[in-house]
């Protein structure tokens, strides 16, 4: 086995130590960091894959704006965090669907890795890679960045109608003076 297999092997590891993590924290915001270790694990495999653009971005686009994107919008809309919200009583369902994948995903690897287990890389430059984002996915990158936008206007958003409803007291109940306003 050569240092970069063994590498590879380590960081796979604590790659799928933490997206198990991920899946069966207890807490909301641990989830959200044991999801920075799985996406700096990804952004470590393409260090030893020799694709150093890749990870540098993985690591700015991912591990740092959508994980701190994550965290603020937890914490602005102070969305309840524990095992009780989290728990919906689904978990057959969700077993079933997690195994479905599971083999659609065996199938596709073994179709795709099954006859030949040679991989011929072919070197690819920053240049072409810049191009090819900005000339044939540009409106998915768009898409994606407006829709970043929206979930955190609309985090804004709640959590301004919550601290406006905490100030004017709720707004349901109007007291003797609001009736005696609305009536006369």
């Amino acid at each position: 086995m050569s240092a970069q297999e063994i590498a590879f092997v380590i960081i796979a590891g604590a790659g799928s130590l933490g997206a198990i993590r991920l899946v069966t924290s207890k807490n909301v915001v641990h989830a959200a960091l044991y999801l920075v270790v799985a996406l700096a694990s990804v952004a470590a495999v393409y260090l030893i894959v020799a694709a150093e653009f890749l990870a540098w971005v993985q690591v700015l686009i991912y591990v740092g704006a959508i994980v701190v994107l994550l965290l603020f919008s937890l914490m602005l809309t102070k969305a309840p965090i524990g095992r009780e919200t989290l728990d919906n009583q689904q978990r057959g369902m969700a077993l079933l669907v997690a195994a479905g994948i599971l083999g659609g995903l065996v199938f596709l690897f073994q179709d795709a890795f099954g006859a030949s287990s040679e991989v011929n890389p072919q070197v690819t430059r920053t240049a072409d890679v810049g191009v090819s984002l900005f000339r044939d996915f540009v409106l998915p990158f768009e898409v994606v960045s407006v829709l970043l936008l929206a979930a955190l206007v609309g985090a804004v958003v709640i959590a301004r109608k919550d601290e406006w409803a905490e100030q004017t007291g709720g707004g349901a109940d109007l007291g003797a003076k609001g009736e005696a306003e609305r009536a006369g």
